[in-house]
């Protein structure tokens, strides 16, 4: 008995099992039964599958495209759904732009706003369109379609039902038509009709409609995150007068000169109090004269620390009315951000919890080996009693320049400082003004740069300092052209800065300063350059990619009218990058054939509306350059033989060109490079 009882339990207990999971299989296959049957891969604008937020312009078309396809032969539609940073919704449809198998989806929308913005994509089975597809083929293959037509009655009908107001009477109306036609070819008409495929898409249900995986984020700033010519001075040498410190009124005027360059944004190192103690003098020197003013990098005084100014370089209503007079010239004021403290910084006594201590009870000081910053210590970001107060005090420091009508920072070495903390501080402070903008000084790993790019620096300092060969510049402009760096990174190509004088500028003069001025300004849509630049600054610390006599430790006077400068050269190049959009962005270079190492030919707009622009720029400070190159009249729809119209934009010579093959020569010793913009009307 008890055996028996023991197999009929045994029994149950498999019939259970088997009933459980099949129950398993059939809620598995009902869950398989409604995923996507649709794919959408490989959305662009994005970076790391929409972990941040790509960049874009205002008023600049955003294109974003997607690989979508299915199972079949039905055919698709898709949309992209984007919304701006103050929640209003608008729709784009996409279109099919490369059908030979490649799947490939795209359509543009304009954001009008600044700030964050968001964009969906969906796609769907096109019933009416797979219906117009099947019916136009067997209509002009002379199959008899009255079937067809009253299937396509039949979506109508449906169409109609399932409409509101001015469509469905809309669609109402074409059915009404239909019923009227007597003539099969006239039905077949009406139902290709362009007005009634759209009419049938608005009312469309949508069948196995799916979305991308996420919504993708959008981050737009102003025009000046992408076209901008910085230029960087120190207010304190600014008198003219290398025994007085110089003052924001001093800087008034040279405001006209710069803005005579074609500049637009004046920079400033840090203009805070600077401490006594280790203070840096001369040539980095390690004990300071009475009167040495000192690095302005060791920040922080018994005057005040981040939220002051350099009582020499004048009040706060100072440097309000030089916001104001600037702005006047068409000069916005950039200012430094550096998160570092001199010993005698007023945190050190108010938050000794923010900084970390060694255990002799002294502070470590800054190092960059083999560079030493005696005068400098660093806040600890993650010390006991940092968080989140350090945090706060050092976002309302930005803020608190943002609200003297600041709007462009320079972050100094933000590579060091931990990630979170941009992300989270750029964040907070574009919440209130999405137009403020960040510039990284950060010469560091390629993928530290790309992720501070990522987190939120609207642009970023560059290798382009470093590039100088052929090879060399072709690659790496290359490279930023391509994703994933051309979506999330600016670069700004300075030609030097008060830390770096490019052992390229030391020794190859006038024309050495011209050709790196023709690539920094050509190459990208942003680029800076350091006062002294001008008038081809370069002498150097023996050995050293330093500055000689440098004004980080000292004021410097300078003649800006001295014999042999580039003034003239560099208010031409800004010049011609206002006047031509191809060169308002680093993105749209193509480099061409020419036959001499030694010269490099590049171009910017052959693919759009706008005239292109091309350049050759010599890489040779000391020899003349000739070559032959050949037109890219091909990327522009023309024959090897064509009759071309440019402009030489330097000297505003026109004139024409025959033919792909041509022949240049530059001399270092006049101007050692070419550039012309070609007009496409006349081609």
């Amino acid at each position: 008995m008890s055996a028996e009882f023991t197999r009929a339990e045994s029994r149950d207990v498999s019939d259970s099992r088997e009933a459980e999971t099949e129950g398993h299989l059939q809620e598995h296959d009902l869950v398989a039964a409604k995923a996507p049957r649709i794919a959408i891969e490989a959305v662009m604008p994005a970076i790391d599958q929409g972990r941040f937020a790509a960049k874009a312009i205002i008023d600049r078309p955003v294109r974003v495209t997607a690989t979508i396809f299915a199972d079949g032969h039905d055919v698709l539609a898709a949309a992209v759904n984007w919304q701006d940073a103050q929640g209003n919704a608008r729709r784009e449809p996409m279109q099919l732009v490369r059908p030979l198998g490649l799947d490939v989806w795209e359509a543009s929308f304009t954001p009008r706003s600044l700030g964050r913005h968001s964009f969906i994509i969906e796609a769907w089975w096109d019933t009416y369109g797979t219906y117009r597809d099947e019916l136009s083929k067997k209509h002009q293959a002379g199959v008899n379609v009255e079937l067809e037509l009253e299937e396509g009655r039949r979506l109508l009908v449906a169409a109609c039902e399932r409409s509101e107001a001015e469509l469905r009477e809309a669609l109402e109306a074409v059915h009404e038509r239909f019923q009227a036609m007597g003539s099969p070819s006239e039905r077949v008409a009406l139902m290709l009709a362009r007005e009634t495929a759209h009419l049938m898409a608005e009312a469309d249900a949508r069948p196995h409609l799916a979305r991308s995986e996420m919504s993708y984020p959008l981050e737009v700033d102003r025009r000046e995150a992408e076209f901008a010519s910085w230029y960087e001075l120190f207010p304190r040498s600014e008198s003219g007068d290398p025994d007085r410190h110089g003052t924001f009124k001093d800087v008034h005027r040279r405001l006209p000169m710069i803005r005579d360059m074609g500049f637009d944004v004046l920079y400033f190192p840090p203009i805070h109090p600077i401490g006594h103690a280790h203070r840096k003098g001369p040539n980095n020197t390690l004990v300071a004269g009475e009167n040495d003013p000192g690095s302005p990098y060791a920040i922080g005084s018994e005057e005040g620390g981040h939220e002051a100014i350099h009582p020499e370089l004048g009040t706060r209503e100072d440097f309000r009315e030089l916001v104001r007079v600037a702005a006047n010239h068409g000069l916005e004021i950039a200012l430094d951000f550096a998160i570092q403290c001199s010993p005698d910084h007023p945190w050190l006594k108010e938050h000794p919890g923010w900084f970390s201590w060694r255990p002799d009870g002294s502070l470590r000081y800054a190092e960059n080996p083999p560079k030493k910053y005696q005068d400098i210590v660093n806040v600890d970001f993650y010390a006991k009693d940092a968080i989140p107060s350090l945090w706060l005090a050092l976002r309302d420091v930005v803020q608190s320049w943002v609200d003297e009508g600041v709007r462009i920072f320079r972050v100094d070495n933000p590579h060091t400082k931990p990630l979170p903390f941009w992300e989270w501080l750029i964040a907070d402070i574009k919440s209130r003004d999405p137009g403020v903008l960040f510039l990284a000084e950060a010469f560091t790993r390629p993928p530290m740069m790309a992720r501070l790019g990522k987190l939120g620096f609207t642009q970023s300092y560059t290798y382009f300092t470093w590039r100088h060969t052929k090879a060399e510049l072709t690659e790496y402009l290359t490279e930023l052209n391509e994703a994933p760096l051309r979506e999330c990174y600016r670069p700004n190509f300075f030609v030097n800065t008060p830390d770096i004088n490019p052992y390229f500028l030391q020794s190859s003069g006038r024309p050495g300063f011209l050709i790196r001025a023709a690539l920094a300004t050509l190459g990208s849509g942003l680029w800076g350059m350091y006062s002294g630049f001008e008038l081809c600054e370069g002498a150097p610390v023996p050995d050293k990619e330093e500055y000689l006599d440098s004004e980080k430790y000292q004021l410097r006077a300078r003649d800006y009218a001295a014999p042999g400068n580039i003034i003239y050269e560099i208010a031409q190049l800004n010049r011609i990058r206002r006047e031509n959009p191809p060169l308002h962005t680093h993105l749209g270079i193509r480099f061409h054939q020419v036959d001499n190492p030694r010269l490099l030919f590049f171009s910017k707009g052959l693919v759009g509306k706008e005239d292109p622009v091309l350049a050759v720029v010599s890489l040779d400070p000391f020899e003349p350059q000739e070559g032959g190159f050949d037109l890219p009249l091909w990327q522009l729809g023309l024959e090897d033989d064509a009759r071309l119209a440019a402009e030489d934009l330097m000297s505003g010579h026109r004139f024409h060109w025959q033919g792909r093959h041509q022949w240049l020569r530059l001399e270092p010793g006049q101007l050692p490079f070419a550039v012309w913009r070609i007009k496409r009307s006349e081609g």
